[in-house]
């Protein structure tokens, strides 16, 4: 990768991870590969289109991998790469604090 990224370390985080989508799409992938129809469906309202940007700008980025069966019809599997594993914990500590603030929202 020989991008220029910011300078600052969050600001390369978000860059990558910082769209609604790609989120999503990185908390369904750690559950391991899918295919392009169940991805679409788990991730919810996405249209094929976005959800078809995003994988690309992922795959760029490596944190994807694309893999193409040829078959026929074709067959087109998403997972993560290592480095797309690594985003586990940032992945984990979203998710805690997403619960944290559901839980003391409801004290109001």
């Amino acid at each position: 990768m020989s991008k220029l990224l910011p300078p600052c370390p969050v600001e390369t985080t978000l860059l990558l991870i910082g769209d609604k989508w790609k989120v999503l799409i990185l908390r369904d992938l750690l559950d391991g590969t899918k295919r392009f129809g169940a991805l679409k469906n788990s991730v919810g309202t996405i249209s094929q289109k976005v959800l078809t940007q995003n994988l690309r700008k992922m795959e760029e980025d490596g944190l994807v991998i694309r893999t193409v069966y040829p078959e026929v019809p074709p067959r087109v599997e998403y997972s993560l790469t290592e480095l797309g594993y690594s985003l586990q914990p940032i992945m984990n500590a979203l998710g805690e604090w997403g619960e944290y603030y559901q839980n003391l929202t409801k004290e109001y």
